[in-house]
């Protein structure tokens, strides 16, 4: 019968360590054999340890000092022998593992899994104000990894700026605002709404890192606590890495569960799973609006759960900026505007973002929602680099009406790949017209530099800067220059310079 070979995920736990005594603070591996243990101890199975035969762990930005992180977690808990994972870099990283864990409990090559993940930024931040090298990060290690291990970003995209997340996602996020013909202004507001809708979940949450609730005016009003980091986005919209957080999922089959004595009440099936990328490079995209990595991926997985996405219950879409759960609301059809939950951990802003591993704590926490509420369904998106890996889960507590199988996604990916896109050119000259732009912004909160992506006469995409000039700055961030014509030429410095000269 097929359900004895269907994936459950039958024990979750996460922790949150706020302590700011740096003497009694825990390294990423204490943290996540913390959170395993109380996933072992969710499960209600006694002996359930001696039967786990794989332990995956997420990439870690806290854990270089490891050389073996997946096989230093499985010594701390006493397990002898078996596989040892560890993942690429990549905010999907949780809810791909998830996936491809579940695909090996269905095909017989794994029995029981645990999957884990932690960071102590946190602490390294703390250790690094005080002067305190860390014994956990001597030394720098490069273990072997699973998944697509391509660095996110493009030699052509980092001359201009746009190399980290915030210099990146605010160019999707006023392409956006663009195409859905919203000004400046009401765009502010409505992000600003969507990112108080998460901190008030983050409020209720007692493993959230900020608990006070922020309110829309609270996050939109730019100040000296809130700076302007990169236009659109405040300081409070935006993903807080600094913190200490683990979780971990213990995933097994229905016969294994049975075998081990698990209790019904833990068992969460997963329905549906969905992995895809978007065009690998920014600069290659088909436009900056729309996501067709991500809408594969909640396809795939709404398509093998059976359900369409007006049956999801439940939902915690990835919200490293307010652009993401934007997108991922689109293709649900939910709206996107917070009046209905877009997560169950008060999201990466407010619960915390550490670093890849956010996800992990989204799966733990639908599946104690979900718990709580026999029958429905609940769904976790999750992304990677700038909006290009995408993993998305279907949970619930009722068994699927068929075996898990997932679809041919490598003739699926080849599609994304063959989607028409506007060439790109490195050094260009003559008019073009603005597709998308951001401004970015120092420590201080002072406007320094603007990136352009613009399109040529003839349709060629290209990347500039503007020229450091306040009245500019000031224009491009009160103003929809979306589609605003202008001038391109190379600098002395070998950069495009783009300057505008009318609508």
């Amino acid at each position: 019968m097929y359900e004895e070979h269907t994936p459950i995920v039958v024990g979750v736990g996460q922790c949150t360590d706020r302590s700011d005594d740096l003497a009694a603070k825990r390294n990423p591996l204490a943290l996540m054999e913390a959170a395993v243990r109380l996933a072992i101890e969710d499960t209600r199975a006694a002996g359930l340890v001696r039967r786990v035969d794989s332990v995956r762990v997420v990439n870690m930005l806290s854990g270089s000092g490891y050389a073996d992180p997946a096989g230093a977690l499985a010594t701390r808990l006493g397990l002898a022998g078996g596989e040892r994972l560890y993942t690429a870099i990549g905010g999907n990283a949780p809810q791909w593992l998830a996936n491809r864990t579940a695909d090996d409990l269905a095909a017989g090559r794994v029995r029981l899994a645990i999957l884990a993940g932690a960071e102590a930024l946190a602490t390294l931040r703390m250790a690094a104000r005080r002067g305190v090298t860390l014994e956990w990060t001597r030394g720098h290690h490069s273990p072997a990894m699973i998944g697509d291990t391509r660095f996110g970003s493009h030699p052509d995209e980092w001359q201009y700026g746009a190399q980290r997340p915030a210099q990146i996602y605010p160019l999707f996020e006023v392409a956006l605002r663009a195409h859905e013909r919203r000004t400046p202004e009401a765009h502010h507001q409505r992000i600003s709404e969507i990112s108080a809708s998460l901190a008030r979940v983050a409020a209720g949450n007692p493993h959230a890192w900020i608990r006070d609730g922020k309110s829309a005016r609270q996050i939109g009003t730019v100040t000296g606590a809130n700076r302007m980091v990169a236009f659109p986005y405040p300081k409070f919209m935006i993903s807080l890495i600094d913190v200490d957080q683990a979780a971990a999922v213990i995933m097994t089959t229905v016969a294994e569960a049975r075998r081990l004595g698990v209790p019904r009440d833990r068992w969460v099936y997963l329905h549906g799973g969905g992995d895809a990328n978007d065009i690998w490079y920014l600069k290659d995209r088909v436009d900056y609006h729309s996501s067709p990595g991500m809408a594969l991926a909640f396809e795939q997985a709404l398509g093998q759960a059976s359900v369409p996405a007006t049956a999801i219950d439940v939902v915690d879409l990835y919200s490293c900026f307010p652009v993401a759960p934007q997108f991922a609301a689109r293709v649900l059809g939910w709206p996107a505007d917070g009046s209905r939950p877009l997560t169950v951990t008060g999201g990466l802003p407010y619960f915390g973002g550490p670093g890849n591993n956010y996800a992990m704590h989204a799966i733990v926490s639908l599946a104690e929602r979900l718990r709580t509420t026999p029958g429905g369904l609940g769904l976790v998106s999750a992304l990677g680099w700038y909006m290009t890996k995408h993993a998305v889960g279907v949970y619930g507590t009722i068994a699927p009406a068929r075996p898990w199988r997932r679809l041919d996604r490598e003739r699926q990916q080849s599609s994304i790949e063959a989607l028409l896109r506007p060439p790109y050119v490195t050094s260009a000259t003559g008019g073009a017209r603005v597709e998308t732009y951001t401004v970015l912004h120092d420590r201080e909160g002072a406007p320094h530099e603007g990136i352009v992506i613009a399109r040529l006469a003839d349709g060629r995409r290209t990347l500039a800067n503007t020229a450091p000039d306040p009245a500019l700055f000031h224009l491009l961030e009160r103003s929809d220059l979306v589609g605003a014509a202008g001038f391109v030429s190379p600098g002395r410095d070998g950069r495009n310079r783009f300057r505008l000269t009318g609508a």
